[in-house]
């Protein structure tokens, strides 16, 4: 149902970080279905959301909803570590008309296997379809094999986005059940495992490069490939500081948006912002002089 590319949109902020830039978030809006992404995702982990009051999410899904118009699915972020409050934002999001939900795996709770499938259970109820996204970097806790492969059976749990760097999971998965969608939530996975696989990716780096992450999905294995190693530094680099700092420095310096962070993000070092100034000009994506005036 989803796959390709999927951009993990940023929030873009007015430079006292108080409002949200809707100016740039339609300009966002339109690079992105310009450049081919097949979908739109606001209000995860790269779109700040837990720093959004729920008012500012509201506006922040309306906003792209009614920007994308219908020509790419939307769709939103919705989690909490209360399964109760996540369900209100799943049915919330099916209300706005959106065409998906991610649900992340309770953070800090730090359920067991059963709660885990009764969370998502509780999600896909509501009858929108449901991403369940598994990271136990930002949430402490793994969801295995075996309880995907149990929820995956439900209808409207639609994919998973697998952000555990674990090639073994992934296949024990598909070994399982061969047609459940698995999405990649690391941009330098995304070639290996859609070889194994995969259907696609949600993806940080889309943000700065959305042809060409339409591209590494989309592309024959060989030219794919190409693609992997021409943007393997960028992905690197945008992972120099915590995601989103990286990717909205580089939207800052391309001219799109004021990289402004919420607390308790910062803006980025002045050692990983050269670092990532030099893999933003080896790809053509901005030019000296503008990236210094950019980024004051």
């Amino acid at each position: 149902m989803f796959k390709g590319s999927i951009t993990a949109m940023v929030t873009p902020f007015s430079a006292d970080g108080k409002k949200i830039d809707e100016d740039a978030l339609e300009r966002f809006v339109e690079f992105q279905i310009e450049n081919k992404t097949d979908a739109l995702l606001p209000c995860g982990t790269t779109g700040e959301a837990m720093t959004l009051n729920h008012y500012e999410w509201a506006c922040v899904v309306s906003a792209v909803l009614k920007f994308a118009a219908g020509r790419v699915p939307v769709i939103v972020g919705a989690s909490s570590n209360c399964t109760e409050s996540m369900v209100d934002l799943v049915e919330e999001a099916k209300n706005m008309g959106a065409d998906g939900a991610l649900v992340v795996t309770p953070y800090y709770n730090k359920p067991m296997q059963e709660g885990l499938y009764l969370h998502f259970k509780a999600a896909a109820e509501v009858g929108l379809p449901i991403i369940m996204y598994n990271v136990p970097s930002r949430t402490g806790v793994t969801m295995a094999p075996e309880t995907i492969i149990r929820l995956s059976k439900i209808p409207n749990i639609v994919a998973i986005k697998d952000a555990t760097g674990s090639v073994e999971n992934m296949t024990a998965v598909l070994h399982k059940a061969p047609d459940f969608t698995i999405l990649s939530g690391d941009d330098a996975l995304t070639y290996p495992m859609m070889r194994l696989g995969a259907k696609g990716v949600i993806s940080v780096a889309s943000n700065i490069l959305p042809r060409q992450v339409a591209e590494l999905t989309s592309l024959p294995a060989e030219q794919a490939r190409t693609m992997h190693y021409k943007l393997l530094n960028i992905f690197k680099a945008l992972f120099y500081e915590t995601n989103p700092i990286p990717v909205k420095e580089s939207l800052g310096m391309m001219g799109m948006i004021n990289p402004t962070m919420r607390l308790p993000l910062t803006r980025m070092e002045d050692a990983a912002k050269e670092k990532l100034t030099l893999a933003l000009k080896e790809l053509g994506l901005i030019q000296a002089q503008a990236a210094q005036k950019r980024t004051k």
